[in-house]
């Protein structure tokens, strides 16, 4: 019968060889996760595209060559008389519209649909025409005929309950992402404030000085964008006052790597300049 000293001895050295074990793991799976979640989000970002803006366009290319080959009796998509027969007979069967003229159009779509799997590469053409058009559409709104269409095509937008209360809000997010210089959101420091409460600090990004009217109802005054964490573009602005403002020698860049790790990744980690927070002038 193995002593109570022998026993200790061996759950000692049970959970000193698990120890490592667990830190191995866990190491691992910080060196691999990085890798499999981005390439997780771009899988899932071109599958949204692909499902959602180029598979329509495909099925609306299927669709002309469909028309046009029932127009022209191409005869690479034309059914035999045959074919159109046996298509009959099945529409009967399951109950869908029997005549010539229909079961010859549901062949011919169905043809259509198998050429084009057939060929992968066909695919691709959604996604090169939703480019192009929207690089084209950026060429057209970039002139003065553009900007009065589309000036008028929201307009006529705005009318419609339930859109005119979220277009706004979307096109303002949309152009603070990927708008002109002269309409997105311009970071132009990174900042600390004591937020929401005095002794709790806050990173935060001055966007510009504050507008003439809360200047003279608040005194002189910067805003401040404060991102939340782990997503930094949703979160508060506030007007605070120059005075109270922190201004630390980070990069932007750097401030957003801080909050979307939660902190984990330090600012200023590898600069050899210390960081040191003075105020505003």
């Amino acid at each position: 019968m193995p002593s109570p000293v022998t026993s200790s001895i061996h759950t000692s050295s049970k959970s000193a060889s698990s120890k490592p074990t667990s830190r191995f793991f866990l190491r691992g799976l910080g060196v691999i996760l990085p890798s499999v979640l981005t390439l997780w989000i771009l899988v899932a970002a071109f599958r949204f595209v692909d499902g959602n803006i180029a598979e329509p366009i495909n099925a609306g290319i299927r669709l002309v060559i469909a028309t046009s080959s029932d127009a022209t009796d191409a005869a690479a998509f034309t059914p035999s008389p045959e074919e159109i027969r046996d298509e009959q007979v099945r529409a009967t069967r399951i109950r869908l519209d029997a005549s010539e003229s229909a079961a010859r159009w549901r062949l011919i779509r169905e043809n259509v649909a198998n050429w084009w799997s057939a060929r992968w590469y066909l695919d691709l053409a959604g996604l090169v025409l939703a480019i192009t058009a929207v690089y084209v559409l950026g060429r057209l709104v970039g002139g003065y005929l553009g900007r009065r269409l589309l000036a008028a095509f929201e307009s006529g937008l705005l009318t419609v309950p339930g859109i005119r209360q979220v277009y706004p809000a979307l096109k303002q997010v949309v152009e603070f992402l990927f708008g002109s210089e002269k309409k997105k959101l311009n970071f132009n420091r990174v900042v600390m404030i004591e937020y929401p409460r005095p002794g709790l600090w806050q990173m935060g990004l001055v966007t510009g000085d504050a507008t003439p009217e809360i200047v003279a109802a608040c005194g002189d005054a910067v805003t401040v964008f404060i991102p939340n964490s782990p997503a930094p573009f949703s979160g508060w602005t506030v007007t605070v006052p120059r005075a109270d403002v922190r201004e630390i020698p980070l990069t932007v860049d750097e401030a957003l790597r801080y909050l979307v790790s939660a902190g984990v990744v330090a600012p200023g980690e590898g600069n050899s300049t210390k960081a040191t927070v003075s105020k505003t002038a």
